[in-house]
């Protein structure tokens, strides 16, 4: 079962607010994780950039928590290419 979160629906074009990243990080990212079978779509359209620390806040506890595992469960759609380069050094340092 996946579940979709539609960055651009609380963020706009320029996802920039740590607060409501972490926000959906807590309430819909890491529920998703600890349940068997769900998967989460972040779907970025709409989205033109984002600053690292938003990126950062959604994603780097969660990897740090569950590791590689976290990676199963979460699916990247529609990221413009600036937005795939902060994903990529996120997830890089925060599993190391």
């Amino acid at each position: 079962m996946n579940k979709v979160l539609k960055i651009a629906e609380c963020c706009g074009s320029f996802a920039e607010n740590k607060d409501s990243a972490r926000e959906m990080r807590e309430s819909i990212l890491r529920p998703a994780i600890e349940t068997p079978r769900q998967k989460v779509v972040l779907d970025f359209e709409g989205v033109d950039s984002s600053t690292q620390s938003f990126i950062h806040a959604l994603l780097s506890d969660l990897l740090q928590s569950f590791g590689e595992k976290a990676l199963d469960r979460i699916q990247f759609k529609n990221c413009s290419k600036s937005i795939k380069s902060l994903i990529t050094a996120v997830v890089s340092y925060s599993l190391e």
